[in-house]
Protein backbone atom coordinates (compact mmCIF):
# COMPACT_ATOMS: atom_id res chain seq x y z
CA UNK A 1 0.00 0.00 0.00
CA UNK A 2 1.43 3.75 -0.57
CA UNK A 3 -0.77 6.63 0.68
CA UNK A 4 -0.30 9.84 2.34
CA UNK A 5 -2.35 11.64 4.34
CA UNK A 6 -0.67 14.76 4.39
CA UNK A 7 -3.10 16.64 2.11
CA UNK A 8 -4.25 19.90 1.56
CA UNK A 9 -7.73 19.15 2.25
CA UNK A 10 -10.02 16.72 3.34
CA UNK A 11 -11.48 16.16 0.03
CA UNK A 12 -7.94 14.85 -0.85
CA UNK A 13 -7.84 12.82 2.61
CA UNK A 14 -11.57 11.20 1.73
CA UNK A 15 -9.51 9.64 -1.42
CA UNK A 16 -6.10 8.65 0.33
CA UNK A 17 -8.31 6.72 2.63
CA UNK A 18 -10.28 5.06 0.13
CA UNK A 19 -7.56 3.94 -1.73
CA UNK A 20 -5.65 2.69 1.21
CA UNK A 21 -9.15 0.67 1.91
CA UNK A 22 -9.11 -1.14 -1.34
CA UNK A 23 -4.85 -1.58 -1.25
CA UNK A 24 -5.60 -3.39 1.75
CA UNK A 25 -8.27 -5.65 0.46
CA UNK A 26 -6.26 -6.28 -2.46
CA UNK A 27 -3.15 -6.82 -0.34
CA UNK A 28 -4.95 -9.67 1.86
CA UNK A 29 -6.28 -11.61 -1.24
CA UNK A 30 -2.62 -11.99 -2.80
CA UNK A 31 -1.55 -12.56 0.16
CA UNK A 32 -0.21 -16.07 -0.15
CA UNK A 33 -0.17 -19.12 0.99
CA UNK A 34 -3.53 -18.72 3.12
CA UNK A 35 -5.09 -21.73 4.28
CA UNK A 36 -8.05 -22.51 2.81
CA UNK A 37 -8.45 -18.75 1.20
CA UNK A 38 -8.75 -17.45 -2.46
CA UNK A 39 -5.12 -16.02 -3.13
CA UNK A 40 -2.81 -16.34 -5.64
CA UNK A 41 -2.70 -20.04 -6.12
CA UNK A 42 -6.54 -20.37 -6.47
CA UNK A 43 -10.00 -20.56 -5.14
CA UNK A 44 -9.17 -22.06 -1.80
CA UNK A 45 -12.35 -23.65 -0.68
CA UNK A 46 -14.93 -21.80 -2.89
CA UNK A 47 -16.17 -22.63 -5.75
CA UNK A 48 -17.15 -19.11 -6.37
CA UNK A 49 -14.74 -16.98 -6.40
CA UNK A 50 -11.20 -16.22 -8.08
CA UNK A 51 -8.66 -13.81 -7.19
CA UNK A 52 -9.52 -12.04 -10.42
CA UNK A 53 -13.74 -11.47 -9.35
CA UNK A 54 -12.13 -10.60 -5.68
CA UNK A 55 -10.11 -8.23 -6.85
CA UNK A 56 -12.85 -6.40 -8.86
CA UNK A 57 -15.09 -6.00 -6.09
CA UNK A 58 -12.63 -4.92 -3.95
CA UNK A 59 -12.13 -2.05 -6.65
CA UNK A 60 -15.87 -1.23 -6.66
CA UNK A 61 -15.83 0.02 -3.11
CA UNK A 62 -13.58 2.65 -3.20
CA UNK A 63 -16.83 5.60 -3.98
CA UNK A 64 -18.15 4.00 -0.98
CA UNK A 65 -15.37 4.57 1.28
CA UNK A 66 -14.54 7.53 -0.15
CA UNK A 67 -18.30 8.68 0.70
CA UNK A 68 -17.70 7.20 4.13
CA UNK A 69 -14.78 9.45 4.63
CA UNK A 70 -16.55 12.31 3.90
CA UNK A 71 -19.78 11.50 5.93
CA UNK A 72 -17.40 11.37 8.68
CA UNK A 73 -16.04 15.29 7.49
CA UNK A 74 -19.94 16.33 7.47
CA UNK A 75 -20.59 15.14 10.90
CA UNK A 76 -17.19 16.02 12.88
CA UNK A 77 -18.65 13.85 15.63
CA UNK A 78 -20.02 10.00 16.78
CA UNK A 79 -23.48 10.57 16.66
CA UNK A 80 -26.86 8.85 15.48
CA UNK A 81 -26.92 10.52 11.76
CA UNK A 82 -23.14 9.36 10.87
CA UNK A 83 -24.29 6.10 11.71
CA UNK A 84 -27.22 6.24 10.42
CA UNK A 85 -24.98 7.87 7.17
CA UNK A 86 -22.64 5.44 6.65
CA UNK A 87 -25.48 2.15 7.15
CA UNK A 88 -26.70 3.71 4.03
CA UNK A 89 -23.35 3.99 1.67
CA UNK A 90 -22.54 0.26 2.63
CA UNK A 91 -25.90 -0.94 2.16
CA UNK A 92 -25.73 0.73 -1.45
CA UNK A 93 -21.70 -0.12 -1.81
CA UNK A 94 -22.88 -4.10 -0.87
CA UNK A 95 -25.92 -3.20 -4.17
CA UNK A 96 -22.48 -2.48 -6.18
CA UNK A 97 -20.57 -5.08 -5.10
CA UNK A 98 -22.93 -7.80 -6.15
CA UNK A 99 -23.62 -6.34 -9.64
CA UNK A 100 -19.78 -6.70 -10.15
CA UNK A 101 -19.61 -10.00 -8.84
CA UNK A 102 -23.43 -11.33 -10.43
CA UNK A 103 -24.38 -11.59 -6.90
CA UNK A 104 -21.69 -13.06 -5.17
CA UNK A 105 -20.62 -11.86 -1.66
CA UNK A 106 -17.16 -11.04 -2.07
CA UNK A 107 -16.25 -8.56 0.90
CA UNK A 108 -19.91 -8.20 2.36
CA UNK A 109 -18.00 -8.19 6.33
CA UNK A 110 -15.04 -6.14 5.02
CA UNK A 111 -17.49 -3.29 4.18
CA UNK A 112 -18.87 -3.61 7.85
CA UNK A 113 -15.08 -3.58 9.71
CA UNK A 114 -12.77 -1.42 7.18
CA UNK A 115 -15.94 0.77 6.55
CA UNK A 116 -15.99 1.61 10.12
CA UNK A 117 -12.08 2.16 10.50
CA UNK A 118 -12.51 4.50 7.48
CA UNK A 119 -14.99 6.63 9.60
CA UNK A 120 -13.22 6.50 12.55
CA UNK A 121 -10.15 7.36 10.63
CA UNK A 122 -11.73 10.13 9.24
CA UNK A 123 -13.30 11.79 11.92
CA UNK A 124 -9.49 11.75 13.69
CA UNK A 125 -7.93 13.33 11.50
CA UNK A 126 -10.75 16.14 10.27
CA UNK A 127 -10.32 16.75 14.19
CA UNK A 128 -7.10 16.68 14.22
CA UNK A 129 -6.82 13.69 17.05
CA UNK A 130 -3.91 11.06 17.02
CA UNK A 131 -5.10 7.94 14.78
CA UNK A 132 -2.75 5.10 16.14
CA UNK A 133 -4.78 1.99 15.68
CA UNK A 134 -6.29 1.43 19.08
CA UNK A 135 -7.56 5.06 19.04
CA UNK A 136 -9.19 4.49 15.87
CA UNK A 137 -10.91 0.89 16.96
CA UNK A 138 -12.01 2.60 20.11
CA UNK A 139 -13.78 5.63 17.79
CA UNK A 140 -14.77 2.69 15.64
CA UNK A 141 -16.20 0.78 18.47
CA UNK A 142 -18.27 3.92 20.07
CA UNK A 143 -19.83 4.22 16.19
CA UNK A 144 -21.07 0.63 15.79
CA UNK A 145 -22.45 0.73 18.86
CA UNK A 146 -25.24 3.13 17.85
CA UNK A 147 -27.91 1.15 16.79
CA UNK A 148 -28.82 2.20 12.56
CA UNK A 149 -32.70 2.91 12.68
CA UNK A 150 -33.02 2.29 9.18
CA UNK A 151 -31.77 -1.18 8.71
CA UNK A 152 -34.42 -2.52 6.05
CA UNK A 153 -36.01 -6.35 7.38
CA UNK A 154 -34.17 -8.68 5.20
CA UNK A 155 -33.24 -12.04 4.46
CA UNK A 156 -30.83 -13.18 7.65
CA UNK A 157 -27.10 -13.69 6.87
CA UNK A 158 -25.15 -16.88 7.34
CA UNK A 159 -23.37 -15.10 9.99
CA UNK A 160 -26.52 -13.69 11.70
CA UNK A 161 -27.90 -17.42 11.75
CA UNK A 162 -24.82 -18.74 13.02
CA UNK A 163 -24.50 -16.26 15.89
CA UNK A 164 -28.27 -16.99 16.86
CA UNK A 165 -28.09 -20.98 16.54
CA UNK A 166 -24.90 -21.30 18.28
CA UNK A 167 -24.59 -17.88 20.98
CA UNK A 168 -21.46 -16.86 19.38
CA UNK A 169 -20.33 -13.50 18.78
CA UNK A 170 -19.83 -12.17 14.98
CA UNK A 171 -18.75 -9.42 13.07
CA UNK A 172 -21.10 -6.43 14.74
CA UNK A 173 -20.12 -7.62 18.12
CA UNK A 174 -16.01 -7.93 17.02
CA UNK A 175 -16.52 -4.30 16.05
CA UNK A 176 -18.21 -2.73 18.75
CA UNK A 177 -15.74 -4.38 21.55
CA UNK A 178 -13.14 -2.39 19.44
CA UNK A 179 -11.82 -5.35 17.25
CA UNK A 180 -9.84 -6.77 20.07
CA UNK A 181 -8.85 -9.92 18.01
CA UNK A 182 -6.89 -7.26 16.13
CA UNK A 183 -5.38 -5.49 18.76
CA UNK A 184 -4.66 -8.12 21.42
CA UNK A 185 -4.03 -11.02 18.40
CA UNK A 186 -3.43 -9.92 15.04
CA UNK A 187 -1.04 -6.52 16.09
CA UNK A 188 0.91 -7.72 18.10
CA UNK A 189 1.68 -10.70 16.05
CA UNK A 190 1.93 -8.73 13.01
CA UNK A 191 5.03 -6.34 14.80
CA UNK A 192 6.51 -9.68 16.92
CA UNK A 193 7.20 -11.03 13.63
CA UNK A 194 8.61 -8.20 12.07
CA UNK A 195 11.00 -7.92 14.67
CA UNK A 196 12.07 -11.47 14.09
CA UNK A 197 13.53 -10.55 10.80
CA UNK A 198 10.92 -12.61 8.66
CA UNK A 199 9.41 -11.14 5.52
CA UNK A 200 6.55 -9.11 5.33
CA UNK A 201 4.53 -11.89 3.66
CA UNK A 202 5.67 -13.97 6.92
CA UNK A 203 4.65 -11.82 9.00
CA UNK A 204 0.68 -10.71 7.39
CA UNK A 205 0.57 -14.47 7.30
CA UNK A 206 1.31 -14.99 11.47
CA UNK A 207 -1.38 -12.39 12.28
CA UNK A 208 -3.63 -13.82 10.08
CA UNK A 209 -2.62 -17.09 11.98
CA UNK A 210 -2.88 -15.53 15.26
CA UNK A 211 -6.89 -14.55 15.01
CA UNK A 212 -7.37 -17.96 13.10
CA UNK A 213 -6.53 -19.14 16.40
CA UNK A 214 -8.89 -17.33 18.74
CA UNK A 215 -11.88 -16.38 16.28
CA UNK A 216 -14.90 -17.36 16.61
CA UNK A 217 -15.43 -17.52 12.63
CA UNK A 218 -18.79 -17.52 11.68
CA UNK A 219 -17.91 -18.46 8.12
CA UNK A 220 -15.97 -21.82 9.43
CA UNK A 221 -19.30 -22.70 11.67
CA UNK A 222 -21.27 -21.88 8.76
CA UNK A 223 -19.58 -24.41 6.58
CA UNK A 224 -18.14 -26.60 9.28
CA UNK A 225 -20.05 -26.59 12.40
CA UNK A 226 -17.79 -26.45 15.74
CA UNK A 227 -16.32 -29.38 15.12
CA UNK A 228 -14.72 -27.08 11.86
CA UNK A 229 -13.69 -24.53 14.36
CA UNK A 230 -12.36 -25.86 16.93
CA UNK A 231 -9.78 -27.86 14.39
CA UNK A 232 -9.36 -24.67 12.48
CA UNK A 233 -8.07 -23.05 15.76
CA UNK A 234 -6.10 -25.91 17.21
CA UNK A 235 -4.34 -26.47 14.47
CA UNK A 236 -3.38 -22.46 14.10
CA UNK A 237 -2.16 -22.91 17.61
CA UNK A 238 -0.08 -25.45 16.74
CA UNK A 239 1.15 -23.16 13.68
CA UNK A 240 2.64 -20.54 15.49
CA UNK A 241 3.85 -23.11 18.28
CA UNK A 242 5.88 -24.17 15.77
CA UNK A 243 7.35 -20.56 15.05
CA UNK A 244 4.75 -19.53 12.48
CA UNK A 245 5.05 -19.51 8.52
CA UNK A 246 8.88 -18.93 8.98
CA UNK A 247 9.88 -21.94 10.15
CA UNK A 248 10.08 -25.07 8.36
CA UNK A 249 7.76 -27.12 10.83
CA UNK A 250 5.31 -23.78 11.03
CA UNK A 251 4.97 -23.93 7.11
CA UNK A 252 4.78 -27.79 7.22
CA UNK A 253 1.94 -27.48 9.78
CA UNK A 254 0.52 -24.88 7.80
CA UNK A 255 0.27 -26.96 5.26
CA UNK A 256 -1.26 -29.31 6.77
CA UNK A 257 -4.01 -27.24 8.18
CA UNK A 258 -4.70 -26.19 4.75
CA UNK A 259 -5.73 -29.90 3.85
CA UNK A 260 -7.90 -30.14 6.96
CA UNK A 261 -9.88 -27.07 6.26
CA UNK A 262 -10.21 -27.96 2.53
CA UNK A 263 -11.57 -31.26 3.07
CA UNK A 264 -14.36 -29.99 5.37
CA UNK A 265 -14.43 -26.67 3.50
CA UNK A 266 -14.33 -24.29 5.82
CA UNK A 267 -12.65 -20.91 4.83
CA UNK A 268 -11.96 -18.51 7.79
CA UNK A 269 -13.89 -15.54 6.33
CA UNK A 270 -13.89 -13.60 9.10
CA UNK A 271 -10.24 -13.61 9.51
CA UNK A 272 -9.63 -12.70 6.65
CA UNK A 273 -12.04 -9.66 6.57
CA UNK A 274 -10.24 -8.70 10.07
CA UNK A 275 -6.76 -8.84 8.43
CA UNK A 276 -7.25 -6.12 5.71
CA UNK A 277 -8.77 -4.47 8.53
CA UNK A 278 -5.45 -4.79 10.40
CA UNK A 279 -3.50 -4.16 7.40
CA UNK A 280 -5.47 -0.73 6.69
CA UNK A 281 -5.13 0.32 10.40
CA UNK A 282 -1.38 -0.83 10.23
CA UNK A 283 -0.53 1.38 7.04
CA UNK A 284 -2.54 4.79 8.49
CA UNK A 285 -0.15 4.41 11.78
CA UNK A 286 2.77 4.72 9.89
CA UNK A 287 1.57 7.95 8.89
CA UNK A 288 0.41 9.32 12.60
Amino acid sequence: MNAILKTTSFFSTSEHLADMAVAALLDEVNLTPKPALVDQRGCGAHDDLTLELMERSARSLAPMFKAMAEAAEHHGQVCQALREDIGQLGRQGEQRMLQVTQGVNTHRGAIWSIGLVVTATALRVFNKQPFFIKNICTTASEIALIEDRFVPQQKTSHGEKVRQQFGVNGAKQQAQLGFPMITQHGLPQLRHSRDQGGTESEARLNALISMMAQLTDTCVIHRAGLDGLNKMQLGAQQVLALGGCSTAQGKQRLEELERDLLAIRASAGGAADLLATLLFLDEVEQYN
